[in-house]
């Protein structure tokens, strides 16, 4: 029989029912003061529980990790408590959920930060742009360059957050190493200038991702970890002076912990044509292959009947159309997800949209 988005597969430990992914997606709705996930973020995600796997929406592993208002945490009992909620809802529908952390480094603004402090990263380098806080769009700030000896402290922060993620329910994590955030700042030699063991050379530059991804496999078993990367996305202003080498190296660095899967955004998500061979990452990774970046149906089948794709990762369409899965079986049409509705407010865009 062939094999199509609809069939069975797993994902390390993780045993999938089909291989639709519901991405990753920021979509503001927690409490400010809190960061507990609440009712209608159980639902939001309870009502998705057909994909294959969700993986939740970036969740900072401390407050540190902060970038944005009104983000989940998973880094105090109450947040555990509430996600505990969501993980029971999926799984009572017979849903598989993992929980992605973060750290965004420098994309982040005093204001969201713990006593206004200045947000870290691995050098100096402010990033262009601006980002949005409870006070509007403000321009990013000079980060704080990290010393060396800070970096086992956030080694400590992803572990402590997976114990919480596994004490949640979550069926396993996904650390988030791309997009211009934290692990990526260290990848890049656009936002890594430094000239320790953790900058310069590809090996220098992979190390600190290495070192997180070997602690967060210890808590919780390589089976039950994914990593996702973005070697050629431009957004939070990166770039790199010769993406393929660097994550040919860095997926055949990863090899070594035997992951539940690697997942890749396969370009720019502003939708600029960009030179990268994403088969080669796909050959050197020795486990399975999550692909991301403007599939639909046809596509996604294509890229698993042509082997390049173990699953493959649906985001916006999985926001309009909690039951994505079932209308592509039968090829129903689609909701048309609102934009304005991404980010923050209450239920209207986010658990309202209608199913067949």
């Amino acid at each position: 029989m062939a094999i199509d988005l609809f069939s069975p597969t797993h994902l390390g430990a993780i045993s999938l029912k089909n291989r639709m992914v519901m991405a990753p997606l920021t979509r503001s709705r927690a409490p400010k003061d809190t960061g507990v996930p609440q009712a209608m973020n159980v639902t939001y995600y309870e009502q998705r529980a057909t994909a294959g796997l969700i993986v939740t929406e970036a969740t900072p592993i401390s407050a540190m990790g902060h970038g944005y208002p009104f983000l989940p945490g998973i880094y105090t009992d109450a947040q555990v408590a509430g996600w505990k909620k969501v993980t029971a809802a999926v799984h009572a529908k017979g849903g598989k959920i993992v929980l992605q952390l973060w750290h965004v480094g420098r994309i982040s603004h005093p204001s969201l930060l713990p006593n206004n402090v200045l947000p870290v990263a691995p050098s100096a380098i402010k990033p262009a742009g601006q980002l949005y806080t409870y006070e509007g769009m403000v321009d990013f700030v000079e980060p704080r360059a990290l010393e060396a000896s800070e970096l086992p402290g956030i080694i400590a922060d992803y572990v402590h957050a997976t114990q919480c993620a596994l004490a949640a329910g979550f069926d396993g994590v996904e650390i988030h190493a791309a997009n211009g955030y934290l692990l990526d700042q260290f990848l890049r030699d656009g936002s890594n200038k430094r000239t320790d063991n953790y900058g310069g050379s590809l090996e220098n530059r992979t190390r600190f991702l290495l070192e997180v991804t070997k602690a967060i496999v210890e808590v919780a078993g390589a089976d039950k970890v994914g990593i996702r990367l973005s070697p050629v996305n431009p957004f939070n202003d990166m770039t790199d002076s010769n993406p393929q080498a660097l994550f040919n190296y860095v997926v055949s660095a990863l090899n070594q912990f035997n992951l539940a899967y690697l997942h890749v955004i396969e370009g720019d998500v502003g939708g600029k044509a960009v030179a990268f061979d994403f088969a080669e990452l796909r050959k050197l990774f020795k486990g399975a292959y999550m692909a991301n970046l403007g599939y639909d149906k046809t596509r996604g089948n294509a890229a698993i009947a042509s082997g390049h794709a173990d699953v493959i990762a649906f985001g916006v369409p999985f926001i309009g159309n909690p039951d994505l899965v079932a209308r592509y079986k039968i090829d129903a049409p689609l909701n048309v997800a609102d934009a304005n509705t991404f980010y923050g407010g209450a239920e209207q865009g986010y658990i309202d949209y209608p199913t067949l």
